[in-house]
């Protein structure tokens, strides 16, 4: 049953249910593959409509929602575009080593932009030439078919996450549709700004520090929201959602340390190298916290559950006052459906760059991670390889996994 509001389609009893993308680099494919999944597992039965109505997502995780988002008028969500981006990335292209970028200051910095580009904003301090993902992200996302699904009410919202660096705050760019709500959060480090989503929103998001150059939006620059808030789910609750679709990048291994052991204390490791460091620093900022994300909410489930069980309605009314006091959203119980990689994508990485041509600069640079031994895991490798063949391993993995818990995902849309 639907009812017509103006322009705006409404589906009466339909649950609100928001997919929330974590940020990951490369790893980015992964994504895609687990949607291409869910959505071969929703159009077995014949749909009108797209799986998801809000979409939230930090760095990588930004530019796959706002596609989707884009694309949110059918029922496929023309994910079969998106992973044919994917595909066609190339490694001499969108992993372009670019030292003048990173080194020159001051008038030889102004000078080099006018000289390359003519615009010395977009010229920030990076390792990398972001001009090509910058374009694919430009037009390969349809911001003109998105404005006009939020408008529609097709999508209830889209969020972005950015770093405003001045200020060390979360910042949410939001695009709402007309009678769409979100509840403000009373935390100081988060700022919402709701906006019309375009490309330097999403560029905004992913501008992964020293990889990629800080962008300006109005008066303040931006970088990686991922730093701080890597797994936007707080914002896809606060946009009226009522069951979440979130998609981990990390690969949940079991700790194998075996601390306080004479064999730890016999085979101490080498000392790790930079390269090592900086994987792990990545995985630390943008991965891990989706762990701990998963478990509060894990929690105030149940502790919801305890409450509604032990006190009357009056009782629980004042326990949502005080809540919504302190937070500006009382706690709802959110039924949620997880997935993460099946398999180690540093692995992965590792794997996949011991073949690659060293027919380019960017080429080298892979085989010459992938020669490091095999105990770093190749964790900044899977967040830099810009390649569409590894693209492809990852999307394939994604698509395995979802299609592996098909059950699972009927049951949670029906």
């Amino acid at each position: 049953m639907r009812s017509t509001s103006g322009s705006r389609s409404v589906e009466i009893g339909r649950v609100k249910t928001a997919i929330v993308l974590s940020g990951g680099g490369a790893r980015g494919a992964y994504e895609a593959g687990v949607v291409s999944g869910i959505v071969e597992v929703w159009r077995r039965r014949p749909r009108e409509r797209a799986p998801f109505d809000i979409f939230t997502g930090t760095s990588v995780g930004a530019i796959n929602a706002a596609y989707l988002a884009g694309w949110a008028d059918r029922p496929d969500m023309n994910v079969a575009g998106l992973l044919a981006h994917w595909h066609g990335l190339e490694l001499a292209k969108h992993l372009s080593l670019d030292p003048l970028r990173f080194l020159a200051g001051g008038r030889l910095r102004e000078r080099l932009a006018r000289w390359r580009e003519g615009d010395d904003e977009r010229w920030g301090r990076s390792l990398l030439d972001p001009r090509a993902l910058e374009e694919l992200v430009e037009t390969g996302v349809p911001y003109a078919r998105l404005h006009d699904n939020v408008r529609r009410g097709i999508v209830d919202a889209l969020v972005v996450a950015a770093l405003e660096i001045s200020t060390a705050r979360t910042t949410l760019f939001a695009q709402l549709a007309p009678d769409a709500t979100f509840s403000p959060t009373r935390n100081p480090r988060r700022l919402f700004r709701p906006t019309e989503i375009e490309a330097r929103h999403v560029l905004s998001s992913a501008a992964l520090p020293l990889l990629f150059p800080a962008r300006r939006v109005g008066r303040h620059y931006y970088c990686d929201g991922g730093i701080r808030f890597n797994t936007p789910i707080s914002p896809a609750i606060r946009a009226g959602a009522e069951r979440l679709v979130v998609i981990s990048l990390l690969y949940p291994r079991a700790d194998h340390a075996a601390e306080g052991s004479p064999e730890a204390d016999e085979n101490v490791a080498a000392y790790p190298s930079p390269v090592f460091l900086l994987g792990k620093i990545l995985n630390a900022l943008l991965l891990d916290p989706v762990r701990y994300d998963l478990q509060v909410m894990d929690r105030f489930n149940r502790l919801l559950d305890a409450l509604e069980e032990s006190l009357t309605d009056d009782e629980m009314e004042r326990v949502d006052a005080v809540v919504t006091k302190s937070r500006g959203a009382p706690y709802r119980k959110l039924e949620t459906l997880v997935f993460s990689p099946s398999a180690d994508i540093g692995r992965l990485a590792h794997e996949h760059a011991k073949h690659t041509r060293a027919n380019s600069v960017s080429g080298l640079l892979v085989r010459r991670l992938s020669d490091l031994r095999d105990q770093i895991e190749a964790d900044l490798l899977s967040f830099i390889l810009f390649d569409g063949k590894f693209a492809r391993v990852l999307s394939e993995l994604g698509h395995r996994d979802a299609l592996d818990r098909a059950s699972e995902i009927e049951a949670f849309f029906s």
